[in-house]
């Protein structure tokens, strides 16, 4: 299997009132192509920062952290832009959306922006339409998006995210914001994309979407200090299991 997402001796600093405030210290990982990986820690340990670090979306102090062959820590913010809009899918616990557009337009924004695929503006209207049938929301495609519900806006980030076929997704908190039922449909909707081919790294406070995974990292004071690996059973009757496992390792790391 090949390896998407490689890091090394990864580093993040700020200084706050001349202070030395180090978020991440030397994290290493890898990430093989067709994963579903959990980042999970105590607040404020570095989870958040590690995502953005890796995609690009803040730029490290010190290591390095290559997206397939290429080094991103050695891009221009013009080369990281691109390589965020055609390669990479985001979806945050805060669902930003443009007030002014439909739900369909906010879909499919990053792919008239994009140059990856040259589409007329009817092939990609119709791929939005195709994937919000796929998760269930064609039917408010016309909305604006103060009249949906949360579960549906954050099913039509995650339409967003896929509008350019990434390479892999990132999610901070992708949960954090909705109930348990939307909650639930949508690592769902993840596990299918997942299930698809296409590689997700989150960050969740959340055992039950943790479990859901194949891979758990745990990260405190900016370490990783511990990694949990799943097998690929997924079904419903494991899930129990699956979660009972996980919160009894993540007892033993002091959550």
């Amino acid at each position: 299997m090949n390896t998407i997402l490689k890091v090394n001796e990864l580093c993040k600093t700020y200084i706050v009132n001349k202070r030395q405030n180090n978020v991440l210290r030397n994290v290493s990982f890898s990430v093989d192509e067709g994963e579903m990986i959990a980042v999970m820690g105590p607040s404020g340990s570095g989870k958040s920062t590690l995502l953005y670090a890796v995609s690009g979306m803040e730029k490290a102090t010190a290591g390095e952290v290559l997206f397939g062959d290429q080094s991103i820590d050695k891009m221009s913010e013009k080369e990281l832009s691109k390589l965020r809009l055609d390669e990479m899918g985001f979806i945050f616990q805060q669902m930003y959306m443009l007030k002014n557009l439909s739900l369909l337009d906010n879909i499919i924004l990053p792919a008239c922006m994009s140059k990856k695929i040259k589409q007329r503006r009817k092939e990609v209207t119709e791929r939005g339409l195709a994937l919000m049938h796929k998760l269930g929301i064609a039917e408010v495609a016309d909305n604006d998006i103060n009249e949906v519900s949360g579960g549906q806006l954050q099913r039509a980030c995650i339409c967003r995210s896929m509008i350019n076929n990434p390479k892999v997704i990132f999610a901070d908190e992708p949960t954090g914001a909705l109930n348990r039922n939307s909650s639930d449909e949508v690592m769902e909707e993840l596990l299918k994309i997942n299930s698809e081919g296409t590689t997700v790294m989150l960050v969740t406070h959340d055992i039950k979407v943790a479990s859901r995974c194949s891979r758990v990292l745990y990260i405190v004071d900016g370490n990783i200090s511990g990694e949990y690996n799943f097998d690929r059973d997924f079904s419903e009757s494991k899930l129990r299991e699956r979660e009972k496992m996980l919160n009894g390792w993540l007892m033993e790391m002091g959550w």
